[in-house]
């Protein structure tokens, strides 16, 4: 029973993301690039002032800020997928998938922008203060289709209330079991953290994500850093074998180049998260 649902499974994903998913989400990126004429790279200035200053200030006492939120949205966005992704990528597809997940992040940061502000035009205030807000509402308002909305809901809810936090939590059992911990006990100190963060509703989320999106972002950083320092003089060969495998018609290990180019979008979808619909619900309680 179990092997027949787990072909079943990779049937329907290979079959969602060969033929549908990657040429939505890729479509749907190009065509808000276009239309907001290159919105990424035209407002970085921009972005960067409202990260550091914010965009307005509030007295209430539930007034999510929108550092708080950007710091939810990051966390949202900075995971397994930018670890294990990457290296899953560079295995299937060689050193050229990275250049694609470089191109992918580029093409969906303008998906998270539209994603993101219509999480901001159709938001709603709650009367305890702050706002709710995200796609099953911009779906149920904007769309007027409220069964769509109501669909969207209970669907991102199991997924990010179960599957995607079952995935983080099992990639840190997996790697604490190299210094002998039990994934029992690495569990259960993950499900209390957790309980106590989200049972606090968004402002413990958002207070919690401020505190350690930052320390994380530094560490993440400086570790990277860290690694081509060491390695400074492998740099150059580095970039140029992920550029030029990027359009190599074979690639590592035997792989077509429709390998390379599938793994490295697939990868970058999986890590930036652009049109999956998680990070609006974040931006909409700024």
């Amino acid at each position: 029973m179990e092997v027949m649902l787990n072909d079943a499974i990779s049937t329907i994903n290979n079959y969602l993301w060969s033929y549908f998913i990657i040429f939505i989400l890729i479509g749907a990126g190009l065509f808000f690039t276009m239309t907001t004429n290159f919105v990424q790279i035209r407002m970085i200035k921009e972005m960067i002032r409202l990260v550091i200053n914010g965009a307005g200030s509030s007295t209430e006492k539930n007034h999510v800020s929108s550092f708080q939120a950007f710091c939810v949205s990051t966390a949202s966005r900075v995971g397994v997928g930018n670890i294990a992704g990457i290296a899953i990528a560079v295995v299937l597809g060689g050193p050229g998938a990275i250049f694609w997940m470089w191109v992918i992040a580029l093409i969906g940061a303008a998906t998270g922008f539209i994603e993101s502000t219509l999480a901001q035009i159709y938001k709603e205030p709650v009367a305890k203060g702050g706002f709710y807000g995200g796609p099953a509402y911009y779906i149920r308002y904007g769309l007027n289709n409220k069964a769509l909305s109501v669909l969207f809901a209970i669907l991102i809810s199991i997924t990010y209330g179960w599957i995607y936090n079952s995935v983080q939590a099992n990639t840190l059992a997996a790697s604490l079991q190299v210094f002998n911990l039990d994934v029992s006990y690495t569990g259960a100190v993950v499900a209390v953290l957790l309980g106590i963060i989200i049972f606090g509703g968004i402002n413990r989320v958002a207070k919690a994500s401020e505190i350690i999106v930052p320390i994380m972002a530094i560490l993440y950083i400086a570790t990277a850093l860290f690694v081509v320092i060491m390695n400074i003089t492998q740099f150059p060969h580095v970039i140029y074998t992920i550029f030029s495998s990027a359009f190599e018609p074979v690639a590592a290990g035997g792989g077509l180049l429709g390998a390379t180019v599938m793994n490295g979008i697939k990868r970058g979808l999986f890590s930036n998260e652009a049109g999956e619909g998680s990070v609006p619900n974040a931006a909409a309680t700024a």
